[in-house]
């Protein structure tokens, strides 16, 4: 089965069961500030999981595409990835856990479907603790489907609870496959066995979790699942490697053709057996570079850059990291247009972004690859420099293993010296900085202590206010508990800006793009010159006298054309579903705005409060943004 006809499958099977099929949303979050990018099918559907009610209906399903990058350091492996595909189904208070379980059985084991083999499935379920019971339910539906209770694991929250601070949460049901021999299948399920690989997770949002701590029953619980469209596929096709899947293996040829190598046909395991310990470093770096090069074309596609900050930064770090292990593997030219260039034409047929925006994703990698090769050469020589000029470090003594020459002295707070001014001058990402660093005192035979190295440039960097782990950390949880008010009242109030922006610079402007988070908006819109301080002073008098005059805001759902006729306004190269949500603010009969939206909105323009423009600027060519506060 190839890629094309799984997805296709999977939207099927849910359509027949009532379910409205929606499209993929952005990888930029529109509704969910807390996170950088999407990182699952539920982030573009906050607002209908706390209540709002979907155009689509309470059943839905799409293929959704993501980017994770909080576990990087594990991308390299057979089944980890930044960028993947999830494919998900949502009940916003129809069916629970039972219906949710058997329609994923049925899918999986169905000869009509999916045909996978049942002696190699196995599931966990939650097993309770003091503040919520054992999931007996979810138990006794996979008891009664025949699962022998041996592949019927009970975990803890850790493993089999979703949830965040506060806010919707509960218990999960996750479904594993074994991708090892087929006679070799075990009894009973191990989680601490990579060959028991997790192909799919439904969880159920049962309870709203209080601030005291406290768990109560939600009265709409929903249910949200994703599966990892990467594994499934490699699970049906009798793959025990993802990246051998229709969706990387052009790229790994690719990547064969310019490094010379091989990216071999044994397993990671028969490799270590033969102590060719090599050959998994280089398979490891094959599917580095594969994954980060696809994650990086689909966010330029999704309209970010190479920056120090944010999103921008996330993507430097992905670029630079696969031009850093090309060069591992011997590929000095620059190649991230050329393995680009795979990804564009395996995926531009689902994905027509990629086609569209083709010349930027080129030019980006083009110039940041560039950028990068002069960066990692600088950086060397000047490391290079520092270990062959004992001079410039006479204060602590090396162990002994050293040779004669090396009167070469170090301590853990000159090593995190020069970390942090190869990043300062050089530009070296924080992470990279590490491996490249540690791997070249590695092969010097210099010991050192990375933890308290890291600890000591840690708080360097601090120090200088950059940007730090959180990107990958921090900005990557996600969740409900942030899209609250605030967020609903921002979002708002950028309705207001672009009907505000029409009436002062004309009816060419149209919304470009947006991002709402829980202190600031931004909107950027189609408009060539720098606004004038007295067009932003009168912006900004629309906006308040709109908010001062406390009109209602009115949602409508409708079909797209029945949108367009009535003149909403909406990013129209976005993708909509079958039917959309219209909010309109009215005035005496007048509309004031009128636009086609997925976010969280303020039922009165009263309560935003006072609204203040932070910034202009120019966003692209032909395209401003505007960056704005409520007080």
């Amino acid at each position: 089965m190839n890629a094309q006809e799984l997805r296709s499958k999977y939207l099927e099977f849910f359509k027949s069961k009532g379910h409205t099929i929606i499209p993929s949303a952005s990888l930029v979050p529109e509704n969910d500030p807390s996170v950088l990018f999407t990182t699952a099918g539920m982030h573009p559907l906050v607002p209908y999981l706390l209540g709002e009610k979907h155009p689509g209906g309470s059943k839905l399903v799409d293929v959704q595409k993501c980017i994770r990058t909080g576990d990087i350091d594990e991308v390299g492996d057979t089944t980890h990835h930044t960028f993947f595909e999830m494919l998900g189904n949502w009940s916003l208070g129809e069916y629970f856990k039972e219906g949710a379980i058997k329609m994923s059985w049925e899918f999986l084991t169905s000869a009509d479907w999916l045909n996978l083999d049942k002696n190699r499935i196995a599931v966990s379920v939650f097993e309770g603790d003091a503040d919520s019971p054992f999931d007996q339910e979810a138990y006794d539906v996979w008891k009664g489907l025949g699962l022998p209770e041996k592949k019927i694991a009970k975990l803890p929250k850790k493993n089999n609870w979703w949830g965040m601070e506060k806010g919707p949460c509960g218990p999960d049901t996750e479904i594993f496959y074994w991708v090892g021999e087929p006679n070799k299948i075990p009894e009973s399920f191990n989680d601490d066995n990579d060959l028991w690989v997790e192909i799919w997770n439904n969880v159920f949002m049962q309870y709203d979790k209080q601030s005291d701590g406290t768990l109560k029953v939600l009265e709409q619980k929903n249910v949200d699942t994703g599966m990892g469209m990467e594994r499934i596929l490699a699970a049906v096709n009798g793959l025990d490697d993802n990246y051998k899947t229709e969706l990387f293996w052009p790229i790994i040829e690719k990547i064969e053709e310019l490094s010379k190598l091989e990216y071999g046909d044994k397993s990671d395991e028969e490799y270590i057996k033969d102590d060719k310990q090599c050959w998994v470093d280089v398979r490891k770096q094959f599917r580095i570079i594969a994954d980060h090069i696809k994650a990086a074309t689909f966010i330029i596609a999704d309209g970010v850059v190479p920056s120090n900050t944010g999103q921008g930064y996330v993507l430097r770090r992905l670029i630079r990291r696969a031009v850093r292990y090309g060069k591992l593997i011997g590929i000095e030219k620059d190649f991230a247009t050329s393995v680009a260039e795979i990804v564009v034409q395996e995926y531009s047929n689902h994905y027509p972004e990629l086609a569209k925006n083709r010349a930027l994703i080129f030019a980006e990698l083009k110039k940041e690859e560039e950028k990068f090769r002069k960066t990692l050469d600088n950086g060397l020589k000047k490391l290079e420099k520092c270990l062959s000029n004992p001079e410039r470090n006479v204060q602590y003594k090396i162990e002994d293993g050293l040779q004669k020459q090396a009167d070469v002295y170090f301590n853990d707070d000159i090593v995190s010296l020069l970390f942090f001014d190869l990043y300062q001058t050089n530009g070296f990402p924080i992470e990279l900085a590490m491996e490249v660093v540690f791997e070249e005192f590695e092969k010097k035979g210099v010991s050192l202590n990375k933890e308290k190295i890291t600890e000591k440039f840690n708080k360097l960097f601090e120090q200088h206010q950059e940007l730090s782990r959180t990107a990958s950390a921090g900005m990557f949880k996600g969740g409900l508990q942030d899209s609250g008010e605030e967020t609903a009242k921002l979002h708002t109030a950028t309705h207001l800006l672009l009907a505000a922006l029409r009436n002062v610079l004309g009816e060419h402007v149209f919304q470009k793009g947006s991002n709402i988070t829980s202190e600031r908006l931004r909107l950027d819109f189609s408009h060539s010159e720098k606004m004038t301080p007295e067009q932003l002073a009168k912006v900004e008098e629309l906006v308040n006298a709109g908010i001062e005059a406390n009109l209602e805001i009115v949602r409508e759902e409708m079909s797209l054309d029945e949108a367009k006729k009535i003149g909403a306004m909406g990013v129209f190269e976005a993708k909509y579903g079958e039917k959309v949500s219209v909010y309109s603010i009215v005035e005496g009969g007048r509309v004031v705005s009128r636009e086609i939206c997925g976010g969280p909105h303020a039922s009165l323009t009263g309560a935003l409060g006072r609204f203040r423009i932070q910034k202009e600027e120019a966003s692209s060519a032909g395209v401003r943004r505007i960056k704005a506060v409520l007080e």
